[in-house]
């Protein structure tokens, strides 16, 4: 009889991701497996777990469902973890987002960076490590995959914190390789790129059409659009992660992306709406060409709001009578994407490609080795080895080598409960320009979030 094999999601009351990786397992039909599910919240687990269990059974899957809301019955045996928590959830995402308008200081994210990134941080850090300690004492030998946000923090975090090898994994350059086939109206599948940076600021500046170098044609495109916006201006589309809409894709939509691809030869995987909060300095008071981030320029409220609908929707598939509607078995975009292949080519030793956020360790030249860097690696049976990385040098690699301090200070005010390391992290995140008014934050973010941050108790 074939192992049964064992993924463990650790936050599985996910909105998109638990079903995603549900189908993405029948679909692929590789192997007998244990998909064990772990949440806080009983009763949100409760109805995942009924909501996996009826699609594993509509399907007649070789998959067995289990569930705890206690990680360390689920760990042991596990070949592979998963994390996609958020600590705080929701209100707390809020929270780091709009008490910094207080000081004149906008941001449409609030995951990864700038004040609201950085008070993440400060929450999420205890709790990974934590899990990262149970991983290293129940299952040593289990890959170990972060989806949690602010990635390059956590990733860091864990990694000097413990000895597990956790891999952080974000559907960011996925994203923007199909961003890019819609601009050049060709299939995402001939479309190949090489990036590099930090995740949310991961640099395309290798892109091809069937081997074929488009960095001329997509200059061309954007020529075409800013001729034809001059005769008839492009009404925005702030938020579109989907790619719903049939047309071309806009420059406008995200302007800062390609006026950055027109001056130094790459364009951010995830286009404006991430990448704008790693340049504060061009937007004070978040004012975006003629709009401000954060409100009404991919507005935080209707990111909150849809999340809100997908995570209910997806629950009451569990609590309604009768079969799965077939539309959650289908490929769906989201984070889950390529986790099935990449467990098949570690497993099988098939030696894939992907975007995975680990150590350079000389991937990049004039790097340091120990910066989580999102970057190509070959999943291998022996794990995942970093690519070197031709070609990405000038402003590009100068820009990520000028965010790495403030990356490195928000761990160690995360590992250490250190106010002071915090309100240093923000001044040399440069958002926040004054030390009194980093103080100022730290003080309202340890308000809000006291709860969720033992560390500074």
């Amino acid at each position: 009889m074939a192992q049964r094999r064992k993924i463990v999601l650790i936050g599985a009351g996910s909105a998109v991701f638990t079903k995603g990786l549900v189908a993405d397992f029948i679909q692929s039909k590789f192997g007998s497996w244990e998909i064990a599910l772990c949440d806080i919240n009983p009763v949100i687990l409760e109805s995942v777990t009924r909501l996996a269990k009826k699609m594993v059974e509509q399907k007649n899957a070789d998959i067995v469902i289990t569930a705890s809301t206690d990680r360390c019955e689920l760990l042991p045996g596990a070949d592979f973890v998963v994390t996609t928590i958020a600590v705080g959830g929701r209100h707390a995402w809020e929270q780091d987002v709009k008490i910094p308008r207080k000081y004149n200081i906008y941001q449409p994210v609030g995951d990864s960076i700038m004040p609201g990134g950085i008070s993440r941080a400060q929450r999420m850090i205890p709790v990974m490590l934590e899990i990262a300690k149970d991983v290293e004492r129940l299952c040593p030998e289990a890959y170990f995959f972060n989806y949690s946000n602010p990635m390059t923090a956590i990733v860091t975090a864990v990694r000097r914190a413990t000895n597990v090898k956790i891999i952080g994994l974000c559907h960011g350059v996925i994203y923007g390789e199909k961003y890019l086939a819609k601009m050049l109206g060709v299939d995402v599948k001939r479309i190949t790129t090489i990036g590099a940076g930090l995740n949310h600021l991961t640099w395309l500046y290798d892109i091809r059409v069937d081997g074929k170098d488009v960095h001329k044609e997509l200059l061309d495109i954007v020529a075409k659009q800013k001729a034809h916006n001059e005769k008839e201006p492009h009404v925005r589309n702030f938020f579109n992660p989907l790619l719903e809409d049939k047309e071309i894709p806009h420059h406008m939509d995200n302007p800062l992306s390609w006026e950055l691809f027109e001056r130094y030869g790459g364009i951010p995987a995830v286009v404006d709406r991430h990448a704008v909060e790693f340049f504060p300095e061009r937007f004070p008071h978040g004012e975006y060409y003629g709009a401000t981030l954060g409100v009404d320029a991919f507005p935080i409220d209707d990111v909150l709001a849809r999340g809100e609908k997908t995570y209910k929707d997806m629950l009451s598939q569990g609590e309604t009578e009768g079969e799965v509607e077939a539309e959650l078995f289908q490929r769906a975009d989201g984070e889950h994407e390529q986790l099935v292949e990449m467990i098949k080519s570690l497993i099988l030793d098939e030696r894939k490609v992907f975007s995975v956020n680990i150590p350079n360790e000389g991937a990049v030249s004039g790097i340091p080795d120990d910066a989580v860097l999102e970057i190509p690696g070959v999943a291998t049976a022996r794990g995942f080895c970093p690519m070197h990385v031709n070609g990405f040098e000038g402003p590009m690699k100068d820009i990520i080598l000028k965010r790495l301090p403030s990356v490195d200070l928000t761990v160690e005010a995360a590992l250490k409960g250190d106010k002071k390391l915090w309100a240093d992290a923000m001044m040399l995140d440069g958002a926040v320009t004054d030390y009194e008014t980093a103080e100022k934050l730290v003080e309202d973010f340890i308000a809000e979030h006291k709860e969720h941050l033992p560390q500074y108790k």
